[in-house]
């Protein structure tokens, strides 16, 4: 792969939600930011300020749009592909709640009734990294800690569910970047 088609991409998780602070699983429900989460989204500022981006995408929920705005890059493109993990019946449930009914679910490993599979997410992060690498240059995503996890396996060409391993606070960023021609996690999880 030519240096002209490599792409760095920096994930920046959406702020604090009153759904984030519970613990529930949050896809199509959008909800704002709390008071918190902008100033969280607002502390981004400066490091991404000393970048210059190619490419602004965001996820289509309000909470990652803002955090773009509050990080001084709301003239972000919306990119469907960045919605976080569709997880259907469960939408608004913490993990121990669906596992009053469901024992020992994991979203890793066990259907979403109404929602996506694994596999269709990892389809949709494959589409933005396709999207990044054609375009080139260093791009900034603005998403969610699920699809940000299964986007960032599929950049180290792992199965999804090697998500599981990498764990994603609200208003951090992470970058995907290069060593020679190999792909790596150049960063992981930074507060600002």
């Amino acid at each position: 792969m030519s240096e002209m088609t490599k792409a760095e991409l920096w994930l920046m998780r959406h702020g604090e939600t009153e759904w984030t602070l519970n613990g529930k699983h949050t896809s199509y429900t959008d909800l704002p930011l709390t008071e918190n989460g902008r100033t969280q989204a607002q502390a981004l500022r400066p490091v991404l300020a000393k970048q210059t981006f190619d490419l602004v995408l965001s996820s289509p929920r309000l909470r990652a749009r803002d955090t773009a705005e509050l990080a001084d890059l709301g003239h972000a493109e919306v990119e469907p592909n960045l919605q976080e993990w569709n997880y259907g019946d469960f939408e608004g449930l913490s993990t121990p709640e669906i596992r009053e009914t469901h024992p020992g679910w994991n979203v890793w490993k066990d259907p979403i009734t109404g929602g996506e599979s694994l596999e269709q997410v990892a389809a949709r992060t494959q589409a933005v990294i396709d999207r990044c690498l054609a375009h080139g240059g260093r791009c900034a995503l603005f998403a969610h800690a699920h699809v940000f996890r299964v986007l960032a396996a599929t950049w180290l060409q792992q199965p999804g569910g090697f998500g599981a391993r990498l764990a994603l606070s609200t208003a951090t960023y992470s970058v995907l970047g290069w060593e020679r021609d190999t792909r790596v996690l150049s960063r992981w999880n930074v507060a600002p």
